[in-house]
């Protein structure tokens, strides 16, 4: 009886040991995607673990095939801070930020309007960091923040119009695959407004002070110089991405792209 007692009691324990170590499994396998400012929503190991050859985590993305045999991915996580969009890994279409507010910060502009919305986190790291760079004497102004599919989709239509689809592929996104819908990319530019969204703009002290600092504050210069055949796009110093300052500082320290620290490159094919 005693025996049978002890055999019992070692079973269920072995049970429920399993059980634990599965569920641990699972948990450090699947994205976190809190709402929280303070933490970073989706970690490296995350994306590289369970890889397909391509190096993107095949659980993060839904996989479409068009009519015309196009390949699309679709990520799961779009309110994740972590949440990559580029090329290949669209938002879906119906996606808007819950928590979009207007920073209090200077724009180009006075009106309340869209694309002067970011998410609250990135909002509110906005707000540190200009201030911070007036204390520099750098004086900073949002240009465009938050944009819709919608908006996106009109955006990229007038430049195609203008330079034929190729080459608006290059310097604007197809709708879904901007950032600015995350609600956690802005385009900065000096307060004069001189050589914003422009290549110019390389050349100001308002580049270099957020090439120098961002970081710090949690942004990164989405689309840096010399990475072009990583992220897909040109040299955008006036670009910048909420990612939370671990990641920002870490990535800065390293010189890397999103691509290039979440292990997701090369990009799908």
């Amino acid at each position: 009886m005693a025996k049978n007692l002890v055999s019992a009691w070692a079973v269920l324990i072995i049970f429920f040991t399993l059980m634990g170590c599965n569920r641990d499994s699972d948990y450090s396998s699947s994205p976190k995607h809190t709402e929280s400012g303070t933490s970073q929503s989706l970690t490296p190991m995350s994306y590289r673990s369970h890889s397909n050859p391509n190096g993107t985590n095949v659980s993060n993305v839904n996989k479409t095939t068009t009519k015309d045999g196009k390949v699309i991915y679709t990520t799961k996580y779009p309110e994740s801070l972590g949440v990559i969009v580029n090329k290949k890994i669209y938002l879906p279409k119906t996606y808007v930020p819950k928590n979009l507010i207007y920073p209090k910060t200077s724009f180009l502009f006075k009106e309340k309007i869209e694309k002067r919305k970011l998410r609250q986190e990135a909002a509110a790291a906005l707000e540190k960091m200009f201030v911070a760079a007036k204390k520099d004497k750098v004086y900073l102004s949002g240009v465009s923040a938050y944009r819709s599919y919608a908006t996106q989709a009109a955006v990229f239509d007038r430049y195609v119009k203008r330079d034929g689809y190729e080459k608006a592929r290059t310097y604007s996104a197809i709708p879904g695959s901007s950032e600015h819908q995350t609600g956690l990319a802005i385009d900065v530019s000096g307060s004069s407004g001189k050589c914003a969204a422009a290549s110019c703009f390389a050349n100001t002290k308002e580049a270099k002070w957020l090439d120098k600092n961002s970081a710090n504050f949690g942004y990164i210069i989405r689309y840096p110089k010399g990475k072009e055949y990583v992220t897909g796009y040109k040299y955008e110093p006036w670009h910048i991405r909420y990612v939370g300052t671990a990641v920002s500082k870490e990535m800065k320290n390293k010189n890397l792209t999103l691509e290039e620290y979440f292990g997701i490159f090369p990009i799908l094919k």
